[in-house]
């Protein structure tokens, strides 16, 4: 006989998980049935017991894939609400998939959605369809569906699909809209000083050359710069290129992206604006999953990918393990030593009174206030802030320039001399 983890609510409303041996789903299912209450969720126990570990390679490669065939997050945000329309109105899925897959604008999504539409009329369920697409359905999204199609709630696990895009997307534009102004700065001042070191300073450094004095240290390191820019532009170029790449490589591995998202932490004011959108992140998924049913370790595993920060998902994976050995949540989560004292206060209040994912929902939407605040600031400060850089360095780098001619005579008399 086989283990079945099951997860289910009595007619008080009470969430209950176990495992149960049967010979085979159904039968766990008829069982689970037998004793009364809803049933939410029943898996095998054995399912995701053990992930085989990507090479470097396939990291690199399912990276590409998914920025090949990855989607507007807009596009994903219409489609599910959309869906989540035509389902409650009484449409089947495939019916609603083939029209929203008729209708779709985006190539690669309409692409995207044609398949779907054929997998589901092979058999397949709506979890299965998506999964085959992982660069336009993400794990979150695709255990959310399958909870809802396990526990018949599909419109309501839709609904609070839609509504977590939606914000997600709500949060990026504000953060898209507050970098705008400083990207073009900074895009800006790198073109002006490519444009000092490219044409400039070298006609400058003809002049000096026709004195035959000695320069100042810092005007014979401009020069020495311009002069590799100038002489091997292609290099520098392929060489910057070069340096992006790796820094792409090395971040796919476990140990770099572990130190990167440990450096974005510890920056000062943005590490806070990351850490409470990562908080934010986790809190909300958290709250999903738990309300549409899906069993607490699956729950735990699915924030672990969804979260975006490696650190976190440490943090994350190591409660995981102290969880299964029967520590609290709250408990395991304190001893990480990473989570803010404000979400694990909400998710000890949660376990206590049972309502751990409606607190999980109320601190999220704590974050996300915390991360609007963030940003107003942040929007009032970067732009004085990048005007004192960009004059600061464009200032530098003329002072350098014209540091000789500062003592113009005692060069020239060297000169003659």
């Amino acid at each position: 006989m086989a283990n079945f983890s099951y997860t289910v609510k009595d007619a008080k409303g009470a969430r209950k998980e176990g495992i149960i041996k049967a010979n085979t789903m159904d039968e766990a299912i008829d069982k689970l049935a037998t004793e009364g209450g809803t049933i939410i969720s029943v898996r095998n126990a054995n399912d995701g017991s053990f992930k085989g570990k990507l090479s470097l390679f396939d990291k690199i490669m399912l990276a590409i894939y998914k920025m090949r065939t990855a989607v507007k997050l807009k596009t994903l945000v219409f489609f599910t609400r959309q869906l989540s329309t035509m389902f409650s109105a009484g449409l089947t899925i495939e019916k609603a998939i083939s029209n929203l897959g008729k209708e779709e604008k985006d190539k690669k999504f309409k692409k995207v959605l044609m398949k779907v539409d054929d997998d589901i009329r092979k058999g397949y369920s709506l979890s299965e369809s998506f999964e085959q697409h992982p660069g336009v359905f993400n794990p979150l999204y695709v255990s959310l569906v399958k909870a809802g199609e396990v526990s018949g709630t599909l419109h309501t696990v839709l609904d609070e699909l839609a509504e977590n895009l939606e914000r997600t997307e709500d949060t990026r534009r504000k953060v898209n809209s507050a970098m705008t102004y400083p990207i073009f700065i900074l895009v800006f001042l790198i073109f002006v000083v490519w444009f000092l070191f490219y044409y400039i300073i070298p006609k400058f450094s003809d002049i000096y050359a026709n004195f035959g004095a000695d320069l100042p240290m810092a005007t014979r390191v401009a020069i020495a710069i311009s002069n590799v820019i100038k002489g091997n532009l292609l290099i520098t170029v392929g060489m910057l290129i070069v340096i992006g790449l790796i820094f792409f490589v090395i971040n796919l591995t476990d140990r770099g992206r572990w130190v990167f998202d440990k450096i974005k932490l510890k920056i000062p004011v943005v590490g806070g604006l990351v850490e409470s959108s990562v908080m934010s992140k986790f809190s909300r998924t958290f709250s999903i999953l738990m309300k549409a049913g899906v069993p607490i370790m699956e729950t735990l595993e699915l924030v672990e990918n969804v979260v975006g920060n490696a650190v976190i998902e440490g943090a994350v994976r190591r409660s995981r393990v102290m969880i299964k050995e029967g520590y609290g949540i709250a408990q395991a989560f304190r001893s990480t030593d990473v989570f803010p004292s404000t979400l694990l206060q909400m998710i000890s209040t949660g376990e206590e009174t049972g309502d751990l994912d409606k607190l999980l929902s109320k601190t999220a939407e704590f974050y996300d206030k915390i991360i609007d605040s963030v940003i107003d600031k942040l929007t009032s400060l970067i732009e004085p802030m990048l005007i004192i850089l960009m004059a600061g360095v464009v200032g530098s780098i003329i002072i350098v320039i014209y540091l000789p001619i500062f003592n113009l005579g005692e060069a020239m008399a060297e000169g003659i001399k």
